[in-house]
């Protein structure tokens, strides 16, 4: 069950590195369809995908010792679920956004599992497997 955490931690760790990469790169207008938006929201937004990568990172830090890290993976938990609760607010408000980021939304809240996948295995008897 560790291994089968991790692997999706791995996993999950992924779409961070990929937002990471593509708002740095491709700033605001990539998601606007290539319409010209302000500096400052570009500004905002490469500045805020860049702490993508902080949480990719993050989470393979994680990976190094998941048993004795659970601290760390409540509190990126909790951040990745207040910013999907973020996203409920903004589509309860504002309105439907792109369907990748209703995906995204339902990872963000869906993640409290995580943490209870992962006090399942440290509150589990038997020998430790990586």
């Amino acid at each position: 069950m560790r291994t089968a955490l991790k692997i999706v931690l791995m996993a999950l760790s992924l779409i961070p590195l990929y937002f990471a990469v593509t708002g740095v790169m491709g700033g605001a207008a990539a998601l606007n369809g290539g319409d010209a938006v302000s500096a400052g929201l570009d500004n905002q937004f490469r500045y805020l995908s860049a702490y993508y990568l902080s949480l990719f990172f993050l989470i393979w830090y994680l990976l190094g010792d998941l048993d004795n890290r659970g601290t760390v993976l409540r509190l990126l938990v909790l951040a990745i679920f207040l910013g999907g609760l973020a996203r409920l607010y903004s589509y309860l408000n504002v309105g439907t956004p792109p369907s990748d980021m209703m995906l995204g939304m339902g990872l963000e809240l869906g993640a409290p599992v995580l943490v209870i996948w992962h006090r399942i295995i440290a509150q589990s008897t038997g020998p430790i497997v990586p």
